[in-house]
């Protein structure tokens, strides 16, 4: 159903060798958190379809400064209205990726963002 482009792109993550964890559906923004800090990632993808992005991905960025881990970076993905992207950027999205994305470019940018966050 309605998560099939997370799915797709969690599994071509995969194939080009990043270590994909995928919580359930419908997780509040703090179990997102606490989920992504207890899989220590790097990078957080959040899927946003109910137009709850505005409110939800701000939410999840709150709840990791909370718990101590800034440093996960957050990634936005779904039906996001352009209008909505520089409100998703302040909010500290670090990319925002909708569909018709080219996985393997939406890979190089999060590889990119990676390497700064190292230097």
């Amino acid at each position: 159903g309605h998560d099939r482009g997370a799915k797709v792109v969690s599994t071509s993550f995969a194939d080009l060798g990043f270590d994909v964890d995928i919580g359930p559906l419908f997780q509040s923004p703090k179990e997102a958190a606490k989920q992504a800090i207890e899989n220590d990632v790097h990078i957080l993808g959040i899927s946003s379809l109910a137009a709850g992005h505005k409110t939800l991905v701000p939410h999840v960025i709150e709840e990791l400064k909370n718990l101590g881990r800034e440093d996960i970076m957050v990634v936005a993905g779904g039906v996001i209205p352009v209008q909505d992207y520089d409100y998703l950027f302040r909010a500290g999205v670090v990319g925002i990726f909708g569909p018709g994305t080219v996985i393997a470019k939406a890979a190089a940018e999060i590889l990119e963002h990676m390497i700064a966050k190292s230097n």
